[in-house]
């Protein structure tokens, strides 16, 4: 579609409505995105705003874990435009060069309806106050467009959604955890309840949560928050 408000909020209504996994929605501009902790923002054409949906089934792994799921099969598609060391996974899901965000991504969920929204800036870089964007371009990625990026993402989405069902997580995390900033790196959370914490990053639990090294030698179990590197 050439424009919409929320690929996302787009997903969740056909979804109500019987929609069956794996229909892909792409807006080639997006006035209402969200984002984590209930961010609004607007995107401009050239860049992929796209989302996808799953049924969830008794026998999946927990549900959360489609955020590893999700930040993989980005990652393994942007292999194919810029080399593998210039691109990290910030848990859960943010692909990052360096200090600087390259593709965001929300979950939602209703019912069995887990809905998965993907932004890549492709072509130009948001600007946010309160981090660093950078796009494909930037980085002198060429051959690349909103289409030829999600064709990328929908075909690795498809072989990760079945080793995650065929093999559990740990399989995921060990490819999120190829892809991701390293064992120790400073971390700073925001807590969907205002705290702030800091650590160093230390490792996924079993189901996918990221485990905080904290000063004092403790370990915190961090489940939802925004994750900014120090």
């Amino acid at each position: 579609m050439p424009e919409t408000g929320s690929t996302n909020a787009d997903m969740l209504a056909l979804a109500a409505e019987g929609a069956a996994e794996g229909l892909w929605l792409r807006a080639g501009r997006q006035l209402a995105g969200k984002g984590r902790m209930g961010r609004q923002w607007e995107g401009e054409e050239g860049n992929l705003y796209a989302s996808t949906l799953i049924r969830i089934r008794s026998s999946d792994p927990p549900a959360p874990s489609l955020a590893l799921v999700a930040a993989v099969a980005v990652h393994r598609a942007l292999e194919d435009f810029v080399s593998r060391e210039a691109i990290a996974i910030k848990w859960p899901n943010d692909i990052m060069v360096g200090a600087a965000k390259c593709c965001g991504m929300l979950l939602e969920r209703s019912g069995d309806a887990i809905v998965i929204g993907i932004g890549v800036n492709i072509t130009r870089a948001p600007h946010l106050t309160d981090r660093q964007t950078i796009s494909l371009h930037d980085l002198g990625a060429t051959g690349c467009d909103a289409e030829t990026v999600l064709d990328g993402i929908a075909r690795h989405f498809v072989q990760l959604i079945g080793q995650w069902r065929h093999f559990g997580v740990e399989a995921i995390a060990r490819a999120w955890m190829e892809r991701a900033h390293p064992a120790g790196t400073p971390l700073a959370v925001l807590l969907p309840d205002g705290q702030h914490l800091s650590g160093r990053f230390d490792r996924l639990d079993r189901e996918g949560a990221l485990i905080l090294r904290l000063a004092d030698g403790s370990s915190r179990a961090i489940h939802a928050g925004d994750v900014f590197l120090v």
